[in-house]
């Protein structure tokens, strides 16, 4: 479980250094004023430990329900909760084009946040399956973007989840004459790689 901690005061430094903001993730409130009194500031706060935690249990959740034996690796790092898993069937986690991975993602995501109140982004992968399919996807997005470069012929890629698209918008901000606009609506979300006109 994750506790919510809320501490109420005046100023915004002093509810502060009452927590290590190293170990925390921090929200201030602010609660109006009543009759003849000024408005006051409630921070509140959750443990980083204590979200770890919670996945490694969300986690042994996960084991049950496939019923199989998953190993994992958790950390905080650049402002994101990551996670390994590690099966000898690594196919069962990563399913379809990635399917069952993303909703595991979703999942978890959705729990903390629910949970909490706090948006924390997590990322969840399996035998480095999604690195390898960012640089399949990185390869021919280049190659995509090479081809619209040199025919000036927008280019409508196949529907996409909101991760890939961010890749590819990433991919073609560094082409200075290229850009690039999302159509349509989940799951059939796609993107466009167009030649800028001078």
């Amino acid at each position: 479980m994750i506790t919510i901690e809320k501490i109420e005061g005046k100023d915004q430094n002093l509810l502060l250094k009452n927590i290590n903001i190293d170990d925390v993730h921090y929200k201030f409130n602010e609660i109006p004023g009543k009759l003849f009194k000024s408005k006051r500031t409630e921070l509140i706060y959750i443990s980083k430990k204590e979200v770890i935690n919670y996945i490694k249990e969300f986690i042994k959740i996960l084991e049950k329900a496939f019923n199989t034996t998953i190993n994992s690796e958790v950390n905080f790092k650049n402002d994101c909760y990551n996670v390994v898993l590690i099966n000898d069937n690594q196919s069962l986690l990563i399913g379809k084009d990635g399917r069952t991975l993303n909703s595991i993602q979703l999942l978890l995501h959705q729990m903390i946040n629910n949970l909490t109140g706090f948006n924390l982004r997590i990322n969840v992968d399996v035998g480095n399956y999604k690195e390898r399919k960012v640089k399949r996807i990185e390869k021919e997005i280049k190659k995509i973007a090479k081809e619209v470069l040199n025919s000036k012929i927008e280019a409508k890629l196949d529907p996409m989840n909101s991760y890939e698209r961010r890749i590819v918008h990433t991919i073609i901000s560094d082409f200075e004459k290229l850009e690039t606009e999302s159509f349509g609506q989940d799951p059939m979300r796609y993107v466009v790689i167009r030649y800028k006109e001078d």
